[in-house]
């Protein structure tokens, strides 16, 4: 159909119907389209009919809108606005890679539309079509040379391509058009001029990167990123002497920022420790409150230097009160020998404390009563971390005995009770915490958290309700929020009360946060441009792209596939075959009190259910009234997350590897990526993925247990399988016997025992395997997975747990219920504090009351031990 041209009036229109959605008044936008298109000659113009269904979009009409841009089209397939609109269309709906066809398609009827090539190269970025990109900026910069975004975007789009010298040039050439006053404080031109210099240094120019911050010195505003910036570019031309004298500049400044004094340490050398020392014992004198340069020695030192100026250090930090004092020194903890110097010297101060109120009794001068406190809150931190857990909790308590009021106290008291494998008392004391100051919202999070730990999901969204928005719910109000530890910790809640939907639901919110996140930074391509904001800018590009890197995605995402294969290996029934199930058995009488019981149950549910259904449909309509008011735009709704469908969706391993592709891509050095990966393809039988995903682990750590599990199961499935074809199976067996010089998975699990035949992890992973090739040896891997003599190492609550869970489960086979009690006691009595060891019973006997007093039956029980 040829394009219709519009005469001068409905041109007018047509022209109001543009600048209304610019101005977001698409009510009136529609009835300027209707003025339009009620006039039978102009009732099928292409781009009324676009204009109408992209303002329809915006108002939640997606369907009617898609019609009318399609027939729109249809009616005139040379119009650039047509198939920009229907660009327009299909990005609001996150489709970049259509829109970005659309938008190509709208250039070649009209190649110099600057705004089409504005939307264009917006889309390109996102998608990282960077080649593309810098074409289109180039279209741009042709089109308007004098514009300021024309330069940097053409500039910013070679520093992505990692064409530094090309794009230090362009910045250059812009650079000499802005006439600025030397004297004259500008922002926007100290940002071009540090994002030029950043360009020049990670071009390697460091002598050009030098001369150019001494030229321009004056000009740029942040003087401290200045000095930074000199230090860093002076060590990399080796002027080390420069680079001293920077330093110590920067050090005056601030004495408490370490980096300042690695810098120093870099500048000058030093062979030796001794001499490294002299570095800090300068600072020691200029700066005699410094605690920053007393720190930083402990790392190097060792024997009778590091005894002394630890000695300095925490007799400093006890004497002021600085409850950080353990976290600054828990690095050190990997050290066995400074571990037992730290033991010693505040054990010693304790005792010295305690009698005459001094640190050493030559001293002669005493030190407060809350110095003994820190000593005493130190100490619960210190057996707290090499595991000793009931001197941790005599020192806490001898704390709070003497200080009932201070938080700090209870904080560390419940961390001791969780690390203790208590989680139910360690919600208890970090309640008892936050009852201290119900304002400080980070205890109130704390509190939420070990609430969660502990499986009371209600009670944690009841304290946090205390800071979230009033007259929303607090879960809604939090996932609106973003706030992913929350998610995270109520998956993990739920899915360990085998709510597997819930669990689920959790896990997909943060992957639409993330989501939300990556399509968040679209504002941000022409907001950073326009303000200057070019190093937070590409710092923020580089950030997105390993975005899904992130400990809230990874414990999501590996959640999540936990829960998928746990669908897959067992699904959920309907409930009328559970029903089935249970009443087989019942009498007619049983029978029919239990059916009473169900009615009861499924009417109080439904009616709950209609009361949350018409408090929600209130709160839509609030918001909708709202929205209309405000006449805003009115995105599409998404998706309702329902967590019975989630748990019987058809297809749980696509789904779970929808939740592994980002780890795969991203988080390639943590084998948990890989094993998880291999779990999804054994039970997909895709033979050569399991191959690769071994491999990759078997890279990282070829002596990890649960990798051992796999490659057993993988040998066995390669050497049973009778449908592989012969190319896959020669290859297979080739790079097995390659890489693991072994395929007989019994031969391979015995050599593994072997070696790690000391190792109470390793020994779980052979004794499973053992029990899995041959069903005749379950006692035998019985009696080799519960051993728990001394000199076996890698001992813990988690490793205990999962021996026991293993006895109930089945990994050992058929092990008898007296296997299980034996061993349950005997971990009892190593680790009197775990809730998992506790007798029979016992969580029956003890319940948590929020805000509430509750009998420490824990302790009791462990005291009798």
């Amino acid at each position: 159909m040829p394009t219709i041209t519009l005469p001068p009036k409905e041109n007018a229109l047509f022209k109001r119907i543009l600048r209304c959605y610019e101005h977001k008044q698409y009510r009136n936008g529609l009835k300027f389209c209707k003025q339009i298109l009620s006039n039978p000659k102009f009732a099928e113009h292409g781009e009324t009919l676009a204009m109408k269904g992209l303002t329809l979009n915006c108002l939640g009409k997606k369907e009617e809108a898609y019609e009318l841009v399609r027939r729109g089209l249809r009616n005139d397939l040379k119009s650039h606005v047509c198939w920009h609109v229907y660009g327009l269309l299909q990005r609001s709906d996150k489709k970049y890679d259509e829109a970005i066809k659309c938008y190509r398609n709208a250039l070649k009827w009209d190649k110099d539309n600057l705004q089409i090539l504005r939307d264009l190269s917006l889309l390109q970025i996102q998608m990282r079509d960077l080649e593309g990109y810098r074409e289109t900026r180039y279209q741009l910069l042709q089109l308007r040379p004098a514009q300021r975004a024309s330069w940097i975007g053409y500039a910013i789009a070679y520093h992505l391509l990692e064409d530094y010298e090309m794009a230090a040039k362009i910045i250059e050439e812009f650079r000499k058009t802005q006439q600025t006053s030397p004297d004259k404080v500008d922002y926007e031109y100290s940002e071009l001029l540090l994002y030029q210099n950043q360009v020049l240094r990670e071009a390697g120019l460091f002598k050009e990167a030098l001369e150019h911050l001494t030229t321009y010195e004056k000009q740029i505003c942040d003087k401290l990123a200045v000095e930074e910036t000199r230090g860093e570019v002076l060590l990399k031309l080796e002027r080390y002497e420069d680079a001293t004298e920077v330093y110590h500049r920067l050090q005056e400044r601030n004495p408490e920022n370490w980096s300042y004094y690695h810098g120093l340490e870099n500048a000058l050398k030093p062979v030796s420790a001794d001499e490294k020392l002299k570095i800090y014992e300068e600072a020691w004198v200029k700066y005699p409150k410094g605690l920053v340069p007393r720190r930083l020695p402990l790392s190097f030192l060792a024997g009778e230097k590091f005894c002394e100026c630890l000695d300095k250090y925490l007799r400093m930090n006890f004497s002021k009160g600085c409850p950080p004092v353990f976290t600054t020194l828990r690095s050190l903890y990997n050290d066995k020998e400074k571990v037992s110097i730290i033991e010693e010297l505040v054990v010693g101060y304790e005792t010295t404390l305690n009698s005459c109120r001094m640190f050493n009794q030559n001293d002669g001068k005493e030190e407060p009563p809350t110095t003994l406190l820190w000593v005493q809150y130190f100490l619960a931190q210190h057996f707290d971390q090499i595991g000793q857990q009931s001197l941790a909790l005599d020192y806490i308590n001898a704390a709070i005995e003497s200080t009932p009021t201070l938080i700090e106290l209870f904080l560390v008291k419940a961390k001791i009770y969780k690390h203790a494998g208590n989680i139910r008392e360690a919600a208890r004391w970090m309640d008892e915490a936050q009852a201290l100051d119900t304002a400080d919202r980070f205890i109130n999070s704390k509190c939420a958290k070990y609430l969660l730990k502990a499986g009371l999901v209600k009670e944690a969204e009841d304290m946090c309700s205390k800071f979230t928005r009033e007259g929303a719910s607090a879960v809604e109000n939090l996932n609106e929020m973003q706030c992913m530890w929350f998610q995270t910790e109520c998956a993990l809640a739920y899915k360990s009360m085998n709510k597997l939907g819930d669990a689920l639901k959790k896990c997909h919110e943060i992957e639409r946060h993330f989501v939300e996140i990556t399509d968040d930074q679209f504002d941000f391509h022409t907001y950073c441009m326009r303000k200057m904001t070019l190093r937070s800018y590409v710092e923020l590009l580089k950030l997105e792209d390993v975005l899904r890197m992130h400990p809230f995605y990874f414990k999501a995402a590996r959640t999540a596939i936990h829960i998928y294969l746990s669908l897959h290996d067992n699904p959920l029934t309907d409930d009328n075959k559970e029903l089935q199930a249970d009443t087989a058995n019942l009498s007619d009488k049983e029978l029919k009190k239990l059916r009473n019981k169900q009615r009861r149950a499924q009417k109080k549910a439904q009616l709950e259910e209609e009361k949350k259904n018409a408090e929600k449909e209130k709160q839509l309509k609030n918001q909708k009234k709202k929205k209309e008011d405000d006449d805003e735009e009115i995105g599409g709704p998404k998706e309702e997350l329902i967590p019975d469908k989630l748990a019987k969706v058809e297809t749980p391993l696509d789904e779970a590897v929808k939740f592994l592709t980002p780890l795969k891509n991203l988080v390639k050095n943590k084998i948990d990526t890989h094993l998880l990966a291999f779990e999804i393809y054994f039970r997909k039988e895709k033979f050569l993925l399991m191959l690769q995903s071994v491999k990759r682990a078997y890279a990282i750590d070829p002596d990890h247990p649960w990798l051992h599990q796999c490659l057993v199961r993988f040998f066995k499935g390669v050497s049973e399988s009778k449908d592989l074809p012969d190319a896959v199976h020669t290859v297979l067996k080739q790079e097995i016997s390659r890489l693991f010089g072994d395929s007989n998975a019994k031969s391979y699990n015995q050599t593994f025992l072997t070696k790690h035949s000391d190792s109470i992890p390793h020994r779980l992973a052979a004794a499973k395997m053992m029990a899995y090739l041959d069903s005749s040896t379950e006692r035998k891997a019985v009696e080799l997975a519960t051993a728990l003599e001394e000199p076996l190492i890698n001992r813990s609550i988690q490793i205990c747990s999962d021996v026991l869970d293993s006895l109930g489960d089945g990994s050992l086979g058929d092990a008898k219920e007296t296997a299980a009690e034996s061993y349950r006691a005997e971990c009892h009595k190593l680790y009197p504090y775990t809730l998992a060891f506790m007798p029979p019973g016992y969580e029956e006997n003890t319940k948590i009351a929020v805000n509430g007093d509750v009998s420490t039956e824990t302790e009791e029980l462990a005291n009798d031990m």
